[in-house]
């Protein structure tokens, strides 16, 4: 119901009232078009950016009855998984342990498939259908499915008016009060308009923590030091700049006897000679089949053969990433094999793509962008065969997959986020298997993560960080089936903003395992459901992790909804 005084329309919803204030009298508060002629809009819960953090914190707080607002910096929802392009990197038993809701969206994915195209029978009567056969996860899928799959889930909440979707907004400016935050404003990058978000609880879900410096959260960036965390693979100093690697993605399928090379880019002269300046030291240039081996950091020379890996003959490059699988297909259904290209090749880290200004920004993303575009033309022009020839010019981005001109994501895929100083950090000693076991003397048969008595949810993945801004090589170490404590998602000062994806409490060491798809959608669900809580029981959000009986009222609420907070008992990775 709409009680409309002047031009401020007051909405009743459920256990709050929303407040629009408008430029217009015909704005609705359920119409795209009225977002565009407000100048304020208040809601329950205000999520800023839409990545797999996001969506999953709208749905959680949806479905506790909240009204949400959803913005999202790009024109596709979804995040790593959609506008980067990146199919979900998971650890061995995603099909046993997982959100509730997580299983669901991977369900839809796979349902798509079976509804939508011509599956052999084969195919279409596997329970784990893996629409890519690639290699990183047993549900590799093209970004538009995992969009589809997330529009989906959200669809019964966005036709109630519970959640509403702005696309292509990105955060300018926000206004705080002490210890609170008081409106989020945000420009539309489409229509130069500006619209200013007021809340009863924000969520920075945004890719690089944009909310954290505009709203002056206490954050860091980079690496901190050892003497500031005892991590045995922290640095000696800490450097605020040394972030892992960003990459430009994008798909591309082989077409045998044709010729796809694009235009030699703008800086393929520069990227065909560099060698990167590592420590330990990189294997000669970065464009050529040989790499650094990410945990033991000896050369190693990596396959690439479209065709025998289309055939599943071998396993290299093209199959690491593989997100369409032509042998799913009926025979006579056309189309070919397309692999998503996140290579060691195209990891760009000579500099950052945020935190300095705009020119220098701007310029690392064009850098990110010239790398990939070089490695392409590098590998339909000068790619060692195995034949004795060279280049594979049948190779043909598929621009049509990731809905851009150029071929290339939306965005590019970010590792490493500013990150909240939070009430609780969690650190190599609470999750790397080396570190735990020093710090607990168990043997590696017995070692576990440390258990966090305020779980709100289950992660795995190795300590994978990529190549830095900073200098160093991979540090690729093993870690333990892992918690995410709640502390982590809470500021340490700030009483109504959250952390909902990998802008928590962890270290530079430690994003390297929290970073990872199935982890960021358990992060913001868990967000998302705490937002709801405090709202609808009126109480602070700090005080839930603090007091005992209120903390296990909400982890029995987690439970309810699906989310696991403790593991079996696993063997390490």
């Amino acid at each position: 119901m709409a009680v409309e005084f002047g031009r401020r329309v007051f909405l009743k919803s459920g256990s709050a009232s929303a407040l629009l204030v408008t430029t217009g009298s015909d704005a609705s508060p359920y119409s795209g078009v009225a977002v565009m002629r407000m100048k304020e809009v208040h809601t329950d819960v205000a999520i800023i950016g839409g990545g797999l953090g996001g969506c999953s914190a709208a749905l959680a707080a949806a479905r506790q009855g909240m009204r949400v607002i959803l913005t999202e910096e790009t024109d596709w929802l979804g995040g790593q998984m959609t506008s980067q392009a990146v199919p979900s990197d998971e650890h061995p038993w995603i099909e046993m342990v997982g959100n509730r809701s997580f299983l669901e969206f991977r369900s839809r994915i796979r349902d798509s498939y079976r509804r939508n195209f011509p599956l052999t029978a084969q195919a279409k009567a596997d329970p784990l259908l893996n629409p890519g056969l690639g290699g990183v996860s047993p549900i590799c899928c093209e970004p538009r499915i995992a969009l589809a799959a997330l529009e989906e889930l959200l669809a019964p909440y966005r036709s109630n008016g519970q959640v509403r979707v702005l696309l292509e907004y990105k955060p300018v400016g926000v206004d705080v009060d002490g210890d609170l935050v008081r409106a989020v404003t945000l420009e539309d990058r489409r229509e130069s308009g500006k619209v200013t978000l007021t809340a009863g609880v924000f969520l920075d879900a945004t890719e690089t923590g944009e909310l954290l410096p505009l709203a002056g959260v206490e954050h860091v960036t980079g690496a901190e030091s050892q003497k500031e965390t005892g991590e045995p693979h922290a640095p000696s100093e800490a450097d605020p700049q040394n972030m892992q690697a960003v990459t430009w993605c994008f798909p591309m399928e082989y077409c045998h006897g044709e010729d796809h090379t694009i235009d030699r880019p703008e800086r393929y002269d520069f990227w065909h000679d560099f060698v990167p300046n590592l420590k330990p030291p990189w294997t000669g240039r970065l464009l050529a089949r040989k790499d650094t081996h990410p945990v033991t950091l000896e050369p190693r020379e990596n396959p690439f053969d479209p065709i025998r890996e289309g055939k599943n003959e071998i396993h290299g490059f093209w199959r690491y990433r593989r997100i369409r699988y032509a042998g799913h297909y009926q025979e006579g259904f056309p189309g070919n094999d397309v692999t998503l290209v996140n290579w060691p090749m195209n990891d760009y880290f000579i500099g950052n793509i945020f935190g300095g200004t705009e020119e220098e920004n701007r310029k690392h993303l064009d850098g990110a962008k010239q790398l990939s575009l070089s490695l392409l033309y590098w590998l339909q022009t000068e790619a060692p065969r195995e034949d004795g020839g060279t280049g594979w010019p049948g190779l043909k981005m598929r621009p049509d997959m990731v809905g851009t001109e150029d071929g290339l994501a939306k965005h590019p895929y970010i590792r490493e986020s500013r990150r909240i100083k939070a009430t609780f950090t969690v650190l190599e000693q609470h999750v790397g298997t080396e570190a735990r076991m020093a710090e607990t003397g168990a043997s590696r048969d017995d070692v576990k993560c440390a258990s966090f008595d305020d779980s709100v949810g289950l992660g795995s993945y190795r300590i994978d960080l990529h190549p830095s801004t900073g200098g160093d090589n991979y540090i690729d170490i093993s870690s333990l089936p892992f918690e995410i404590p709640l502390g982590a998602l809470i500021p340490v000062r700030v009483k109504n903003l959250l952390a909902a994806c990998k802008n928590i409490g962890v270290t530079h060491i430690t994003n390297g395992c929290y970073r990872l798809h199935p982890v960021e959608w358990n992060i913001g669900e868990a967000a998302g459901l705490l937002a709801a809580w405090v709202l609808r029981k009126k109480q602070a959000i700090h005080e839930v992790r603090e007091k005992e009986a209120i903390l296990r009222d909400f982890q029995k609420h987690l439970k309810d909804e699906g989310i696991q907070i403790r593991w079996p008992r696993f063997t390490p990775r």
